[in-house]
């Protein structure tokens, strides 16, 4: 079979639409890292994805009377922007079924080529159920965007460009993976040609399908997927491509969306390209390896996948790029309510640059403040830490504290003394309308909610801080109700954030 990719890649027909996109050197990146990283640049091709070289090769391939009947697809984005440009180049029509949840950007640029776009569910697999349905019913291909052999073959034909462009050694390829098309074809051309060279897959932490399926042995569909990187947000990988990674990959990585902002921020220093999330996830993946294997001197390549950005994620990207690479450090700090002590406070920071600080009047003895601090590293935020305890100044690294990161440090304003019974719990909401009024039909009415706040991402889950009075002797029936809701929850009324500035 993989002779068989090997022969279909070869053989692919892609460079009707697409271009053989470059190998750029990253030098910021590699300099810091100490390991030669170079980008293969798929965010160039002209729907600023590889996924047209699939989309292409599939609708290529199909018999002229099936195309005089038109393709139906399903997708978020990128998959749909290739099959409708494949559509236009080969003069057929297109129905591209697109979750209403969809940025309004994306479905333009499909219009914009001619396709028909029908908006169905919330989700991408409301949208693909629908569309499986739509071909049947109408007796026309269904192009898949990822468990297809000829989809495969056209995202294979990216590892043909790298083998010819670096001929020399290369110690490792990272590749996203979402539902493993691309990672497949990529792999299946490597390990026939050289398989010396590792395929390294990357998922984020919270869609992380192929990485479950390959530990279970079998293709897992996941109850729900993170929203952040929505290029790769499957629920489950195909049968194809699971087959496929089980023999050849070596290896998939796991990381946060943290690491993948600064990643999005590593790419724009060496490119002054903005890539989008799942476009970035092969470089976070790329340092989260060197720095788990301790490399120096090898040459790794990562494959920049997409660049259909959401504009209104920018802000979140940009606050969070920072503390994904561990180079600011937020702290609650407890310093004396008396004149002097806010400047003793910036002595010990000294010249570290402060790049938030959140301060509100509490009592007269003692204040809370929330301050963020530009950092190297995570050790020089620990002996910081250390500096202000030898001070006799309370300090607590709130880092890694979720809450802190996407509540507190936008609302701190200082105790509630009136406010008994409070419990306080993060949600993650599905960005979607109805989401909020779901929670709020099904809580009891005896239920008084005492704080609320809420951010939005762009297509990522909205983030939701609640804190909700519950009387000792009805907290069985709210947990219930927690348990019955369906949305993901943390309880936070013992977080020290909580504690340090609004309890």
């Amino acid at each position: 079979m993989i002779n068989d990719y090997l022969e279909r890649i070869l053989t692919a027909h892609v460079y009707d639409v697409a271009v053989e996109t470059r190998l750029d050197s990253a030098p910021l990146l590699s300099a810091r890292i100490h390991n030669r990283v170079l980008l293969k640049r798929e965010d160039k091709q002209q729907v600023f994805s590889f996924k047209l070289r699939g989309a292409y090769n599939k609708m290529a391939r199909l018999h002229a009377e099936a195309l005089q009947q038109g393709v139906v697809a399903a997708s978020a984005g990128n998959h749909a922007q290739g099959v409708a440009l494949a559509a236009q180049k080969l003069g057929c029509s297109a129905t591209i079924v697109m979750p209403t949840t969809t940025p309004q950007i994306k479905i333009n640029a499909v219009m914009a080529m001619g396709a028909a776009v029908l908006l169905q569910g919330d989700s991408y697999n409301d949208a693909y159920e629908y569309a499986l349905n739509l071909a049947r019913e109408k007796g026309v291909e269904f192009i898949h965007p990822y468990d297809d052999p000829d989809v495969i073959a056209g995202q294979g034909t990216i590892a043909m460009e790298i083998l010819r462009q670096h001929p020399g050694k290369i110690h490792a390829i990272f590749v996203p993976i979402g539902g493993g098309g691309l990672i497949s074809g990529i792999a299946a051309y490597v390990k026939r040609l050289r398989p010396d060279i590792r395929v390294i897959g990357v998922e984020p932490e919270d869609s992380n399908a192929m990485y479950r399926s390959l530990q279970a042995g079998y293709c897992v569909e996941l109850p729900q997927v993170g929203l952040f990187a929505d290029g790769v947000a499957v629920r489950q990988v195909g049968k194809e491509t699971f087959r496929l990674c089980r023999e050849l990959v070596d290896d998939i990585l796991l990381v946060d969306s943290d690491a993948i902002c600064a990643a999005i921020k590593d790419i724009f220093e060496d490119t002054r390209s903005i890539v989008e999330p799942s476009g970035a996830l092969s470089v976070a993946g790329l340092k989260a390896y060197v720095k788990q294997k301790n490399l120096l001197h090898e040459t790794m390549i990562a494959v920049a996948s997409g660049a259909n950005m959401n504009f209104d994620r920018l802000r979140h990207v940009s606050e969070r790029a920072e503390l994904g690479e561990q180079r600011e450090a937020i702290l609650a700090v407890t310093i004396p309510e008396k004149p002097g002590s806010f400047k003793q406070f910036c002595n010990l920071i000294g010249t570290r640059n402060i790049t938030e600080f959140n301060y509100r009047y509490a009592d007269s003895q003692q204040a809370h403040v929330f301050v963020g601090i530009s950092v190297r590293n995570r050790e020089e935020a620990t002996k910081l830490i250390q500096i202000l305890q030898d001070n006799d100044l309370r300090a607590e690294d709130m880092t890694d504290n979720e809450m802190a990161k996407l509540h507190i440090r936008h609302m701190v304003g200082g105790h509630s003394r009136g406010v008994s019974n409070e419990v306080l719990y993060r949600f993650e909401f599905p960005d979607r309308p109805g989401a909020l009024m779901n929670f709020l039909n099904k809580m009891s009415d005896r239920w008084n909610i005492s704080l609320f706040h809420y951010r939005n991402h762009g297509a990522d889950f909205g983030r939701v801080l609640i804190g909700i009075q519950v009387p000792p002797q009805e907290k069985e029936e709210f947990t219930h109700f927690l348990d019955d809701l369906g949305y993901e929850f943390d309880d936070e009324s013992n977080n020290l954030a909580y504690q340090f500035f609004l309890a």
